[in-house]
């Protein structure tokens, strides 16, 4: 079975192709054989392409748990560089990709993807005893959950205690993805991820919209900036209060090669 390896700010995914091929039966035991980083490929999810309507293609991604994601801002960045290389889109044209989440649209631009992530959807701000801490924090959808903790600077922060006692807390039952982050500038955020299913890991899209979303609601962000993770820079824009963030960064083919199962 032919697959792909990509990553996008080293947020990595392995890629089965489906437009010509039927995928095979247990995804998500397959999503746990494949991206183990010792006895598999290696990633932090697998991501598959299938055919969409219309002229369209259709994403389904599974966390390297086996969990499936409903949405990933990284992983879609991945999948258009998959299919304008693979001939399966035209990089002239808008792309858009069917999610669990909702359709997106992506387009290339100079040094990456552009991608429409939706519309943000805030809840009022918590406040819950977690990893042995009171946090308060603002919960965002991004078709996806994220939990958002404003704090000083990220590398400081607790996350490895604070990311598996947040998944798991009760006031989150399908779990939660948590972003620790820094408002260095009303267009500069600094943050840390920890993704439900996967850990913490060098980068996140739906995670930087998530906590760029909530900076700009608090008045702590403008409405265009950079978010630095451990893995590079995305740059976001959020224009209108009910419309979509658009979010760019890059994204590369790593290898291919031969699952032997």
């Amino acid at each position: 079975m032919r697959f792909t390896k990509l990553q996008a700010l080293g947020n990595d995914f392995i890629c089965l192709d489906a437009t010509a091929s039927p995928l095979p039966e247990d995804l998500p035991a397959l999503a746990r054989a494949m991206t183990h980083r010792r006895l598999g490929v290696g990633g932090d999810g697998l991501l598959c392409v299938l055919p969409g309507d219309g002229r369209g293609l259709r994403m389904v991604l599974y966390n390297a748990d086996g969990s499936r994601a409903a949405m990933c801002g990284n992983g879609l960045r991945c999948l258009a560089v998959y299919a304008w290389a693979e001939g399966l889109a035209d990089p002239a044209l808008p792309l858009t990709v069917e999610t669990d989440a909702g359709r997106r649209t992506l387009t290339a631009v100079p040094g990456g993807v552009r991608a429409d992530m939706g519309r943000p959807v805030l809840s009022p701000p918590m406040e819950l005893e977690a990893g042995g801490d009171r946090l308060r924090l603002w919960p965002v959808s991004m078709g996806n959950p994220h939990a958002v903790l404003f704090t000083g600077a990220p590398e400081e922060s607790p996350l490895e205690r604070l990311g598996p006692a947040l998944e798991g807390h009760p006031a989150f039952p399908g779990g939660v993805n948590v972003e620790v982050v820094e408002v260095l500038a009303p267009d500069r955020l600094r943050l840390r991820v920890w993704e439900r299913g996967c850990g913490e890991t060098p980068a996140c899209g739906t995670g930087a919209c998530a906590a760029f979303a909530a900076a700009v609601r608090t008045g702590r962000a403008a409405r265009r900036g950079r978010v630095e993770l451990p893995g590079g820079v995305l740059a976001l824009s959020w224009p209108e209060e009910d419309g979509p963030i658009a979010l760019e960064g890059p994204a590369a083919i790593v290898f291919a090669g031969e699952w032997p199962g």
